[in-house]
């Protein structure tokens, strides 16, 4: 078995690849809606809160089959939960003030070093638990966990590398991943946000090449500085942090050995230790009962 298989905190099955499938399908469709869906059957105000709902019940379908299919183990649970903790810690810190954000890096090396699976329930998890802390709640919450999500999920599949050129591999994905992550988030609020006699307000009945210049404009307009701050933030953490954090992570995951089979040996046998008497007085009292 490989390093990187014993690193895998979250076992995919069928079934959770299934619904993790459909949730990314869903999570394009409500990314993508004003291009997707025609004017008038799914246009409404109302419409965009039913999204995210939808969203919240796959995440959580996605967590709850991991676990009732022994996907995920009790240690991989202690990692979720303390990585998510600490995401939540240090999310504050940069606050997104200038495009800063400090939640990216953890998120792409832990789903590096333990897997896609882990990747993307941390991306969830960690994106709520910083929600509540800092009563973040709101209709934009669903579109940041399926994009952290997707985020920690994509860095479990990147090519193998090692040394320097890992690294490297990383702080590139961290920075497109920065990019990435606010051209989905500006969909969220895009077609509310302007006014709908501005040249690049969303404007419903367009055809899609000139909805998506709007939408490029306003992306440039309105997100590009923030995006580059979080895309520098990226590459610059995971340039200086990533070959500690990773020593770090993989030396947790050999001592935890996610998945390491269990197995059970009959009583007498030489696995099973020296005996002990009832008692509890050693083997040499046992001996001489």
């Amino acid at each position: 078995m490989t390093a990187t298989a014993r690193a895998t905190a979250i076992r995919i099955n069928a079934r959770a690849g299934i619904v993790i499938a459909l949730a990314g399908f869903l999570g394009v469709v409500a990314f993508f809606w004003p291009f997707l869906v025609a004017p008038g059957m799914f246009g409404s105000n109302s419409a965009p809160p039913l999204i995210f709902g939808v969203l919240l019940v796959i995440v959580l379908c996605v967590v709850i089959s991991e676990i009732a299919e022994g996907g995920i183990n009790s240690k991989a649970l202690a990692m979720l939960g303390v990585l998510s903790a600490v995401n939540a810690a240090i999310r504050p810190l940069g606050a997104g003030t200038a495009g800063i954000e400090t939640v990216f890096f953890i998120l792409v090396l832990a789903g590096r070093v333990y897997g896609p699976g882990f990747g993307f329930t941390l991306g969830c998890t960690s994106l709520f638990a910083s929600a509540l802390i800092t009563g973040g709640v709101g209709p934009w919450m669903p579109y940041q966990m399926f994009g952290c999500a997707f985020v920690g999920m994509l860095a479990g599949f990147l090519p193998r590398a090692t040394g320097r050129k890992e690294v490297a591999l990383l702080a590139v994905y961290g920075s497109l991943s920065g990019y990435l992550f606010g051209f989905l988030l500006n969909l969220s609020f895009w077609p509310f946000s302007l006014d709908p006699n501005s040249s690049i307000a969303y404007l419903p009945g367009l055809p899609f090449t000139e909805q998506f210049q709007r939408y490029l404009a306003f992306d440039l307009a309105t997100s590009l500085g923030w995006d580059t701050g979080r895309a520098v933030t990226n590459f610059i953490c995971i340039c200086l942090a990533g070959p500690a954090v990773l020593t770090v992570f993989r030396r947790a995951a050999r001592k935890a050995r996610f998945q390491a089979p269990i197995r059970f040996a009959p009583r007498g046998t030489a696995e099973e230790g020296p005996a002990t008497s009832p008692t509890g007085a050693g083997p040499a009292a046992a001996r001489t009962t």
